[in-house]
């Protein structure tokens, strides 16, 4: 059965058969071998949506004359749909594109039409599909240039459990016309084919997802790497990005209003659009963090959440030097999208309005002895609520929802649209070691606006900073970044702040470091120069791998040796790899310190400058420094892989604890 809603004002009609003969709409199936789906149609006059009934994927997207936005090359079910990856606990993984199984209208009216699909669960399912139920809904609203998708998924308590990798939205377009990606307003390019990517026309580099293009449609890229993750984006500045097709001059562009239902905080780091081209609106994925990041339901576990709603815009101008417009336009409607959060059209109980929503406000400060005896104003912090947990246990909370903002230069902030609930208010500060957790429990019922007064952050503070390496800001941008080989450029990110994007980086060290290891010299080294991002493993000539022990070489004209100094060691990233400490003594049997092997971030590979924030604090007994130079190793001895490493943060030695005045140290640094 065929249904379309031919406006608006009108009604959904069924208009028969799976075919229609007449001169206003037919639809046959387009490819041979494709079932003969049924369909329904969303038309606002402006943008028309058809969707597979009841399965809810969208197969085609028509705009501006444009008969399909979509691949129409691909089956009707490979163009837009929503997917996940999951597992039985202990069982392998299964990538399931969600269909659903009933199709309902739950609303139709003059301002706007909203469509369920939904897949109900139940026990002889079991090992087939998750234990969930799942309800896709589609918004088309009168007047708009798009439409949005939100979902939203729910498991009963006598339901088993599950875990989830990864849920997203994909749309993917047609390669004859959308060549043109832009993530950011310096992240923008003509972008490779999907045939470029086929056997014979690339090199597979290191793994599956890089490639070296060596006969490419576009003689200008050849030689070029092409890589999805060189276009990850944190949650933060993830808003909008999408595709531009010059003939005709459209854009599409995916917008994310809210980060409160993605998971694992502002900074968690997303695929965004590639070569496809594809285009993602990820809700929840692992990238960057592992199995850290794997969202884990236990039997007798209830769960429910909503994921969106995102809008997919759709831009037009009418001549070829109009083409930076779509992107502006796009930046404008993000704006605009963003302003009217939370959307008050969709129906779902499940997503609260503005109205059944709470606020909170305040001001965070900052007391380090060692900087001032008076608070310091958090300058820049993000500060946001999410579920009750230990300090900074927020960047790998998956199962509900997160409210961040950033304070002012004063320190104040304001947080604003809280689903209601209990929460912990966490933040942490550019700047400042650690993180900050309110233990109190923030409970955020209907309509109240909270005003928590100041807060005081203490940063890990015992004595004050002999010498301190980098800036601790969760990142490892500060520090050396290589130029890549000039064999494996991606010229987006020639000359580029996001340096740290290009491919194969991690071989650089060894031609920098092809026999000994990096030495740091405080007080001569500058950290921007002379400490390598990422402490790799060493390549050898026969392709084996060593592990790397790094110096930090420093002076003590006086030590009290009865009391400890304190090394901290924030780390930016880790993937399979463990930090050892040893003070004066590199061949000590055993570490003063060891992580153990920790990390599954996997950063070094995909091009994220950060993973997982870790922070250590070992204790440096006096006995084991001595007047004069000392220096500290930092091994890191696992070596399997060339992608096991850790990128570091901020190292800061502090001397002796304070005794009387903040500038008092019963050990000195020159």
């Amino acid at each position: 059965m065929w249904t379309r809603l031919q406006s608006l004002a009108g009604s959904l009609r069924d208009l028969g058969g799976c075919t229609r003969h007449n001169s206003v709409a037919a639809f046959t199936c387009q490819n041979p071998g494709d079932a003969c789906f049924l369909q329904v149609v969303m038309d606002n006059g402006t943008v028309q949506v058809t969707l597979s009934k009841p399965a809810g994927l969208v197969t085609g997207i028509r705009y501006d004359g444009i008969d399909n936005l979509l691949e129409v090359l691909n089956r009707e079910t490979n163009r837009g749909y929503w997917d996940l990856h999951w597992n039985p606990p202990g069982g392998k993984g299964i990538f399931d594109v969600i269909s659903g199984t009933s199709f309902r209208v739950v609303v139709e009216n003059d301002e706007q039409v909203e469509l369920s699909f939904t897949r109900m669960w139940d026990s002889l399912l079991e090992g087939k599909y998750i234990p969930l139920n799942i309800d896709k809904r589609f918004i088309l609203l009168r007047g708009s240039s798009g439409f949005y998708s939100y979902a939203i998924y729910k498991h009963l308590q006598e339901w088993p459990g599950f875990d989830i990798g990864e849920t997203r939205i994909t749309f993917k377009l047609r390669k004859d016309m959308f060549q043109y990606m832009a993530i950011a307003d310096n992240r923008q390019r003509l972008m490779p084919l999907p045939d470029d990517l086929l056997p014979g026309r690339c090199q597979t580099l290191a793994y599956p997802e890089a490639v070296i293009l060596v006969n490419p449609e576009l003689p200008e890229l050849t030689g070029e790497v092409d890589d999805k993750y060189q276009y990850s984006c944190e949650n933060k500045d993830n808003q909008v990005h999408g595709w531009i097709c010059f003939k005709p001059l459209v854009g599409f562009w995916q917008i994310t209003p809210s980060d409160e239902f993605r998971t694992a905080g502002p900074l968690k780091q997303n695929l965004t659009s590639h070569v496809g081209p594809t285009t993602l609106a990820m809700f929840h994925s692992s990238h960057y963090a592992g199995k850290d990041l794997v969202l884990s339901i236990s039997p007798g576990e209830p769960w429910k959440k909503v994921f969106g709603p995102v809008f997919i815009y759709l831009n037009s101008a009418s001549n070829g030097e109009d083409a930076p417009f779509l992107w502006e336009d796009a930046k404008m409607q993000m704006m605009a999208e963003v302003q009217s959060w939370p959307y008050s059209f969709p129906v779902s109980e499940d997503f609260q309005k503005s109205e059944e929503r709470g606020n909170v406000c305040g001001r965070l400060l900052v007391k380090d002895r060692n900087i001032s005896d008076d608070y310091i104003l958090a300058s820049g912090a993000y500060v946001g609520l999410a579920p009750p947990g230990d300090a900074g246990s927020w960047q790998t909370e998956c199962k509900d929802y997160q409210f961040w903002t950033r304070a002012d230069e004063n320190g104040y902030f304001s947080i604003k649209s809280i689903c209601t609930g209990d929460y912990n208010l966490y933040a942490w500060v550019p700047g400042f070691l650690g993180d900050y957790r309110f233990d109190a429990i923030v409970n955020i019922i209907s309509g109240c606006d909270m005003d928590m007064g100041d807060l005081v952050y203490e940063p890990p503070r015992d004595g004050p900073t002999l010498w301190e390496i980098g800036i601790p800001d969760r990142s490892a941008a500060e520090f050396y970044i290589p130029d890549p080989d000039p064999k494996f450029m991606n010229n987006l990110y020639a000359n580029h702040p996001d340096r740290f994007r290009q491919y194969g980086l991690w071989d650089r060290y060894a031609d920098m470091y092809p026999d000994t290891d990096l030495v740091y010299t405080v007080g001569l080294s500058d950290y921007r120069k002379d400490w390598f991002f990422a402490q790799v493993v060493r390549r050898k000539d026969d392709g084996t791998h060593v592990g790397t022990t790094w110096q930090i070489k420093f002076k003590l004209d006086k030590v009290d040796r009865s009391c400890s100094y304190k090394l901290r060691v924030a780390i930016a990233s880790a993937t399979l790899a463990e930090l050892q400490v040893r003070v004066n003594d590199e061949k000590a049997r055993r570490p003063l310190f060891t992580s153990g092997l920790i990390g599954r971030d996997n950063s070094i590979a995909r091009h994220g400058i950060h993973g997982l924030y870790r922070l250590y604090n070992v204790n440096i007994p006096g006995a084991r420094v001595v007047e004069g130079e000392n220096t500290i190793f930092l091994a890191q001895p696992r070596c399997t892989s060339p992608f096991q490493g850790l990128m570091y943060d901020y190292i800061r030695l502090e001397g002796p604890p304070f005794s009387g005045s903040s500038n008092e140290a019963s050990g000195s640094f020159k």
